[in-house]
């Protein structure tokens, strides 16, 4: 059993007694990148271009040639650490790591990683990082030999589980991928694999099974966009629950972050989420499409959410799953309106045309995709929990082993 003893750095209460507390600034010189942009980039550069959160491309020369830790200076991932080996590119947005003599490289860019780098980000509308702040953080720094230990133990254990998680990720891609063609046939070609087929005339779309007919939007439904909402109290006001972008993905709503609102008596009823309504994102990600099915008891829509509540010769999960499908290909995004961020408006949105298979149709296709998609979601679901469970073991040996924890 090592003998430690303690020590006042916030995320490593303990260390070995032989090791020593030092500031980076002891250990490293450190210095942002230099101005780069988008021009700069080349298709085929020999050097590749380090930014804040990593790879950015590749450029035709270079701003320094060794291993080299860099740190995100900028961006809500400010902190974050990579590594540039041989000749790279660091731009302003990345802090460059001057290890002194004796120093290891990996050692000390894991225990950077360990530090967290981004609780020092100064609070401001871009989070950021200064280099003299990171320069006075104390790290818990071992004997030399022990430095190139960990490095050693760390590239071979990490390195292994890092295999793992990327196994689990590409079969994970390929259930989604699958979920995903599933889908797009179902709702474009129904289930009949020898049905007769037509030109839908919208380009997007392509071909169709002949009876099935293509409707706007504002013909299927009455859509409705959200109005901006107010914090205070007001005469006549009342305090309600709300959805926005953040609370809708794609067939799924988030209801755990959903806030409350002043509402008026005419927004109460314009507002009003109904069973079976589709909701559909305005801004932020926009067009994510999920049904309201009131899992709470009353919920309304602000400015960010559009609702759609169909006629009775619609299904609204045929359509969400539609949706869905819009939204794999990307079409949203190429009917936005671009300001300074992007908007799926009204107007675009309920001229938007759609097919429109018999009701009977429409619901057999929802139940086939609701089993289908309950299967592979079971199968993506435990995926991601294997996933998480590697990357926590990592974490867990990269902090053990970073802070003396576990002896190597």
């Amino acid at each position: 059993m090592r003998e430690m003893k303690d020590t006042e750095i916030c995320w490593c209460k303990n260390i070995p007694s032989d090791w020593s507390l030092m500031r980076v600034k002891d250990l490293a010189r450190l210095q942002s990148g230099d101005t780069f942009t988008a021009d700069d980039l080349v298709e085929e550069g020999l050097y590749p271009v380090y930014g804040g959160n990593g790879l950015r491309g590749y450029a035709d020369r270079y701003t320094n040639d060794g291993d080299h830790v860099l740190i995100g200076r900028q961006g809500a991932l400010c902190g974050n650490i990579n590594y540039g080996a041989g000749k790279f590119f660091a731009t302003e947005h990345a802090i460059v790591v001057y290890s002194k003599k004796g120093i290891n490289v990996r050692w000390l860019g894991e225990t950077l990683r360990t530090a967290n780098l981004n609780r020092l980000s100064m609070t401001a509308a871009q989070p950021g990082l200064s280099v003299s702040v990171i320069n006075n953080q104390f790290i818990p720094c071992p004997p030399e030999e022990e430095q190139r230990r960990i490095a050693e133990y760390l590239d071979s254990h990490v390195s292994s589980i890092d295999k793992r998680v990327s196994l689990l990720a590409t079969k994970r891609d390929h259930y989604l991928r699958l979920k995903t063609a599933i889908i797009n046939r179902a709702v474009t070609q129904g289930l009949n694999p020898d049905v007769k087929m037509k030109d839908s005339g919208v380009e997007w779309i392509g071909m169709i099974p002949e009876h099935w007919e293509i409707k706007r939007i504002k013909e299927i439904g009455k859509l409705r966009l959200g109005k901006m909402l107010t914090e205070r109290p007001k005469d006549g006001y009342v305090l309600k629950p709300y959805l926005k972008s953040k609370n809708v993905s794609w067939l799924n709503l988030n209801l755990d972050s959903v806030e409350e609102m002043y509402f008026s008596v005419q927004e109460l009823k314009e507002l009003r989420l109904h069973s079976g309504d589709l909701v559909i994102t305005e801004g932020g990600e926009v067009g994510k499409t999920a049904i309201w099915r009131e899992e709470l008891k009353e919920c309304y829509i602000q400015n960010s959410v559009h609702k759609l509540t169909f006629k009775s010769f619609c299904d609204s999960r045929y359509y969400c799953y539609f949706s869905f499908f819009l939204g794999q290909k990307d079409f949203y995004k190429s009917i936005v309106n671009l300001v300074s961020i992007m908007h799926l408006t009204y107007e675009k949105l309920r001229r938007l045309s759609v097919p429109v298979p018999p009701l009977s149709e429409q619901q057999a296709i929802a139940n086939y995709l609701d089993e289908k998609c309950a299967k592979l979601d079971v199968i993506v679901e435990n995926l991601n929990q294997q996933i998480e469970k590697h990357k926590l073991l990592k974490r867990s040996l990269i902090n053990e082993v970073i802070t003396g924890q576990r002896a190597v």
